[in-house]
């Protein structure tokens, strides 16, 4: 039980893919003008990361291991027009301001990490649970950020006017692509902070270090991988 709860909750804080393993970070910083953008986009990419997660696990045995990625991409790209439809749909406010950031789900390096990294190699149960807390993970740190980039750069909370004063005199600069990463960058420092230095792991630069070292095709991983 310990076990299960530790994969769950491991993506929250100890591994957000966001704050802690810097991935994810261009719709972090694209769709984190305001909190409901924030939160869409994490809701709508924990969606196909759980079902993604969930369906790749059950097929590992089944996908050939020379084309695992073609096939990935295939399982993931199916769930993501699934969520655009979805979206599309119910929620089209959201769906506009999204954009172009919905179906390039499908490239999202956190989703194809976990399917290369976890999924490929664990049951349903915990590929699931593992799909769940980094999707929590990604959503709460694009919540947050787009929460802190709209109040400071709109006077805002969820579309709703703080007070006279900050919708007048906004500090618009936040709501744009330089206060995004101003903000992205505090929320770091912050997560490191009050860690004591261990949440950013301070390993040398290299491919030993990098998430998707398993299906890079640079001539260094290559190399890596055969010396392994």
């Amino acid at each position: 039980m310990g076990n299960k709860l530790g994969i769950l909750t491991k993506g929250i804080i100890k591994e957000n893919p966001v704050l802690v393993l810097l991935l994810g970070t261009c719709p972090t910083l694209a769709t984190t003008s305001s909190a409901i953008n924030g939160l869409g986009m994490g809701i709508a990419a924990t969606a196909v990361l759980l079902c993604s997660n969930i369906v790749i696990s059950i097929l590992k045995n089944v996908i050939p291991d020379k084309v695992r990625i073609p096939c990935y991409i295939v399982v993931i790209a199916g769930f993501v027009t699934v969520v655009q439809f979805l979206l599309q749909a119910f929620v089209p406010s959201l769906y506009e301001s999204l954009g172009i950031f919905i179906p390039l789900i499908v490239v999202n390096c956190i989703i194809l990490g976990r399917a290369e990294m976890f999924a490929s190699k664990n049951n349903v149960i915990d590929s699931a649970l593992d799909g769940l807390g980094m999707g929590i993970g990604f959503t709460l740190a694009l919540g947050v950020m787009g929460l802190i980039r709209e109040i400071i750069g709109a006077g805002t909370f969820f579309g709703h006017p703080i007070c006279n004063f900050m919708v007048e005199n906004p500090l618009m600069i936040i709501a744009l692509a330089p206060g995004g990463f101003f903000v992205y960058a505090c929320l770091i420092a912050a997560i490191n902070h009050f860690s004591g230095g261990k949440a950013i792991k301070k390993t040398e630069f290299g491919c030993a270090g990098c998430s998707m070292k398993n299906i890079c095709t640079q001539e260094k991983c290559e190399q890596e991988g055969a010396e392994a």
